[in-house]
């Protein structure tokens, strides 16, 4: 171990003045050994407390590692807040201070009874040359005991020790060792002399040059980093576009790479205050500001990811054919966005120094009040829950539910909202879904389409067995109807019409593709009419007037063949085969329906071309 004599010699000072406790009662007797009895032995009495610190400081010269910067930092009284780095700039600063006081000769000590003196460094008549105190008045350095018994260097030691140590920088070193420097002990040294010296606020003038660098050097990172993501990002986007200049929009896309962005920016600013760039106070406090801003970019770029990867697994629910991950899918977003805030704010607190465990016990101490107070949203998650497990509907299903019609849109946490025909947007708890009765009409396989079509009374039979059966024939052609059970028959003799009754399925995912098949197939009805000659009968008014002449003769109707049927149906069949042969349909079965221009325009090219 390298200690110098005149080390030595301060070691040997303050063992040789150990306080001798002044007559007490028995019960403060007994109080101060209890006190005692809990005081860390390194650190039970001023003496013990300065030869930790100097016997750590020392082993540090041959050993610089964690443990040893712990037992000299646990001699000090500093922030719990205060970072690692900070607290044995602190250390090295205090040693330096004590190095260059140093001391004359034992001769000069005070007596072993002055226990108030003890406590207070440097004293004026036992430090060299008498004139320190002079020089450099104001400065102490002191020890206080704890609750527990602890002597440490006090907090207003530790939060002068910079402007001692710059104070005394020109000293020599009268006792310790020299430790190896710090980078930014480094950097201090390579600073002109002229930028030295405490300015306002506590800070040197290469301190306020070095803050300003700091905060610039962590805009142009911000820049730098958003730039980087920002063309990332354009790549793989292009990589995977059908077209090389399909790109996102700039606005939206710099939204998104600003968080990222302040987290590289506060990440910067948090290296600079961990190195020691400020002394303790400002330290701590701009701690906390940077790790507000690094907490809240980790959330805002959480939410981004979040949002990214939300999107994706959305594209990638869009190919299946279940409806089910469209509903898990914003739930699942949700959770993740609510997990990522309970996390910031955890984080958020502990900057604050805000201890979470006492909190979460006033909440337990408080739940009942808390359940009773959030009970209708308690239900209304395990509502939610039910409705995930249950599964009675899904995203884009059209429900009926307590007299609300509409379209699923989204499920939350609380509700469930409903899109009506009206195109207001219902919300229903989700608590009610579970008790309610719900509809649900997404989940038909096949959807009814019931109709009569009047036929006048002069259409002939053999016309209207042709007309039915040609009807069945594009009942069975259509690519969306159910071609199992239909009924196609001639019903009823209506008050001005003949009725036939349509009576078929569509089967169909949704409305939009219900809407068009069955008006792809009244079209085709009306045309088979009229290839037919079968007129459509519409309330009418005829006057007939009685026949006078009692010998005019009646000529009844033939009667049919026993083929006359057969050939009706052949007739209707091989008309609705000509109507259906070219459409599109025979040989490609259609999509969803499209609202999008690029249908419109495909269908004005096939008009074009046909033209």
């Amino acid at each position: 171990m390298r200690i110098s004599h005149t080390l030595a010699a301060v070691l040997s000072l303050f063992l040789a003045i150990t306080p001798l406790p002044a007559q007490e009662s028995p019960d403060n007797q007994t109080e101060q050994s209890a006190t005692q009895s809990e005081a860390d032995p390194a650190l039970e009495s001023p003496r013990a407390t300065m030869m930790s610190f100097l016997q750590a400081m020392n082993d540090i010269k041959d050993a610089p590692n964690t443990s040893n910067f712990q037992r000299a930092t646990n001699t000090l009284d500093l922030p719990s807040s205060l970072p690692l780095e900070s607290r044995r700039s602190a250390a090295r600063e205090l040693y330096a201070v004590l190095n260059r006081i140093g001391m004359v000769s034992e001769t000069q000590l005070p007596a072993q009874s002055d226990a108030e003196r003890f406590r207070y460094y440097p004293q004026p008549d036992i430090v060299a040359h008498a004139t320190f105190s002079a020089k450099y008045p104001g400065y102490v350095i002191a020890l206080t005991r704890d609750t527990q018994g602890n002597w440490r260097f006090s907090r207003n030691t530790m939060d002068s020790i910079h402007e001692f140590y710059i104070a005394t920088e020109d000293e020599a070193a009268r006792a310790g060792v020299e430790l190896d420097k710090t980078l930014i002990e480094r950097i201090r040294s390579a600073v002109p002399r002229s930028l030295k010296g405490s300015t306002n606020l506590g800070l040197e003038h290469w301190q306020w040059i070095g803050i300003f660098i700091v905060i610039l050097a962590g805009i142009i990172l911000d820049r730098i980093a958003r730039t980087i993501l920002r063309v990332i990002w354009h790549r793989i986007e292009q990589r995977a576009a059908d077209t090389p200049d399909q790109q996102s929009d700039t606005d939206t896309l710099d939204k998104a790479v600003r968080p990222f962005g302040l987290l590289a920016a506060s990440g910067v600013w948090f290296l600079a205050l961990t190195i020691g760039l400020l002394p303790p106070t400002p330290t701590i406090v701009l701690l906390v500001a940077v790790k507000v801003i690094w907490i809240t970019g980790l959330v805002w770029g959480g939410f981004k990811i979040t949002d990214l990867v939300a999107e994706w697994l959305a594209t990638q629910a869009g190919k299946t054919e279940t409806k089910f991950d469209d509903l898990l899918i914003p739930l699942i977003k949700r959770t993740a966005k609510v997990f990522i805030t309970a996390v910031g704010l955890i984080y958020l607190a502990s900057a604050f120094s805000i201890e979470i465990l006492p909190l979460l016990t006033g909440l337990g101490i408080g739940g009942l009040a808390v359940a009773f107070a959030a009970k209708d949203t308690i239900e209304n998650f395990f509502g939610s829950v039910a409705v995930i497990l249950d599964r009675p509907f899904e995203i884009g299903d059209w429900i009926y539910v307590n007299d609300v019609e509409g379209t699923v849109e989204d499920l939350g946490f609380r509700s469930t909202r409903i899109r009506t025909f009206y195109n207001s947007l219902v919300t229903v708890p989700n608590a009610t879904l579970v008790r309610a009765k719900v509809d649900n009409y997404g989940r038909r396989r096949y959807r009814r389409f019931k109709t009569m079509i009047n036929v006048t009374y002069d259409t002939p039979p053999e016309r209207i067995e042709a007309f039915c059966a040609g009807i069945r024939e594009i009942i069975k052609l259509h690519p969306y109807t159910r071609k199992d059970y239909y009924h196609v028959w001639l019903n009823a003799f209506g008050a001005h019409s003949l009725d036939v009754l349509v009576y078929m399925f569509f089967e169909c995912p949704d409305w939009s593709i219900e809407l068009r098949e069955k008006h792809r197939f009244m079209l085709d009805v009306i045309r088979l009419a009229d290839r037919m000659g079968v007129e459509f009968a519409f309330p009418t008014q005829t006057l007939h007037v009685a026949q006078l002449d009692p010998t005019a003769e009646h000529n009844p109707a033939d009667i049919p063949d026993a083929n006359v049927e057969r050939r009706a149906v052949l007739e209707g069949r091989k008309l609705a085969r000509e109507l259906t042969q070219d459409q599109p349909w025979k040989t490609e079965r259609p999509g969803p329906v499209s609202f999008a221009e690029e249908f419109d325009s495909e269908w004005e090219a096939r008009g074009d071309s046909a033209g």
